[in-house]
């Protein structure tokens, strides 16, 4: 799902995804590498403005393994749903390691489907 992008909501450059846990919550997965043209397009008609409660607020996020970096994100409301291809590198904390390729958004997928945070896909 989509938590939240680098860029705007209507130019978004890269896509931040996450998962829910066990409990609901959505946690941080991983980032997606650089949107080509078809993907932000089909991003930007998803995307809502963040809701009051996001469980992202006030985290901070970095563009790469040891940078001091941030990322200047927009949080977005996680209804949308994409496919990813990964690879099979985890960190510690169960999240992909490198940044995964946007394959397509799944608009009849519901947040439902998504595998939850920590079970493998």
């Amino acid at each position: 799902m989509i938590g939240a992008v680098t860029g705007s909501l209507t130019a978004p450059a890269a896509a931040l995804l996450g998962r829910r846990d066990a409990r609901g919550r959505l946690q941080y997965a991983g980032r997606t590498a650089v949107l080509n043209l078809a993907a932000r397009q089909a991003l930007t008609a998803g995307l809502r403005p963040v809701s009051p409660d996001h469980p992202w607020t006030d985290w901070t996020f970095f563009a790469g393994w040891g940078s001091r970096q941030q990322l200047q994100v927009r949080l977005v409301d996680p209804v949308v749903v994409a496919e990813v291809a990964v690879d099979v590198c985890l960190d510690a904390g169960g999240r992909w390691r490198h940044p995964v390729r946007l394959v397509r958004v799944r608009s009849g997928l519901a947040r439902d489907g998504v595998p939850p945070f920590g079970q493998a896909t």
